[in-house]
């Protein structure tokens, strides 16, 4: 799912590509898209696309007459900027925004179609589709601590929870832990005033620096390649590769549709974290620390 890193720069070049001129319509594919009845869909027609905004992981177009278009992409969403009237991909195809000189289009490669778009008249209506999670980038220190210990949580879930902190998903959050040398399941009322402030730091550090990097990539065009896998990460989506830091394979929980990765040697003293499925089927057997996981795979 693209993040707040992703949804930055897909804000940032859509308001430099597109801003200030007029929408001329919105063609929809999917009938799984359309969330909304009313304002109607026609209502878009004509209006100039004033601001591009980003609320938590949404994308919203704000046009004259204060209306709303708001784009939320969930996990296999994409948008793309083509020539003007570009088809709609006839089997990911979901939507295309036409504006005279380029078409946005929207894909969404599952067969789950989860993707949302909703029109709403006026900041009101906005306000209804806000998580109220804090904006991290703009939170001082104390804030950050208040936001964390409001409820008590794993590290992982409470990045996560949208009510908590806006924007931030699985990917960065799991390179956000291991660069503050946490383990996911570590409470939040178990933390010290110096753990927290260490997350506090890398979790800045690491969203500031990944936007920049997207940035960079992505230059004067548009952010083609957005995905939740990049080479330059170090736990998300790395199962089994070697720790860049300490050399140790990388581990890894899976739960619903999301997965947990972390570096069992940087982040908890070298123990594996149980895993819901796994370690229920293996009672005792389960390894404890990677030299028994190592053991296990390769019997001597």
């Amino acid at each position: 799912m693209p993040e707040l890193p992703d949804v930055t720069v897909y804000v940032e070049r859509l308001q430099a590509l597109a801003g200030g001129r007029v929408l001329e319509r919105i063609r929809v594919a999917s009938p799984f898209l359309l969330r909304s009845v009313d304002p109607p869909l026609t209502a878009v027609q004509g209006r100039t696309l004033q601001t591009v905004e980003r609320l938590g992981k949404r994308i919203v177009m704000g046009l004259d007459g204060d209306l709303f278009v708001v784009l939320h992409l969930m996990v296999a969403g994409r948008i793309r900027w083509k020539e003007p009237g570009a088809k709609i991909p006839g089997r990911v195809g979901v939507a295309a925004f036409d504006f005279p000189h380029g078409a946005l289009v929207l894909t969404e490669a599952s067969k789950k179609k989860r993707a949302s778009l909703y029109l709403v008249g006026g900041r009101e209506g906005l306000a209804e589709h806000d998580r109220g999670g804090v904006d991290v980038l703009a939170t001082d220190p104390g804030t950050f601590k208040e936001t964390l210990l409001r409820e008590n949580r794993t590290l992982k879930r409470a990045l996560t929870d949208p009510r908590i902190f806006s924007g931030i998903g699985n990917s960065y959050s799991d390179e956000i832990l291991f660069h503050a040398r946490l383990s996911p399941v570590r409470l939040t009322s178990r933390l010290t005033d110096d753990e927290i402030a260490r997350l506090h730091e890398h979790t800045l550090a690491v969203l500031r620096d990944y936007t920049q990097k997207i940035r960079d990539e992505v230059g004067d065009g548009y952010p083609d390649k957005v995905t939740a896998f990049r080479d330059d990460f170090f736990v998300h989506g790395r199962y089994r590769e070697p720790c860049r830091v300490c050399g140790k394979p990388i581990q890894r929980i899976r739960f619903a549709d999301n997965e947990l990765n972390y570096c069992a040697e940087c982040q908890v003293e070298g123990r594996l974290l149980a895993d819901r499925g796994l370690s229920r089927l293996l009672k005792k057997d389960w390894p404890r620390s990677l030299d028994e996981l190592e053991l296990m795979r390769n019997p001597r």
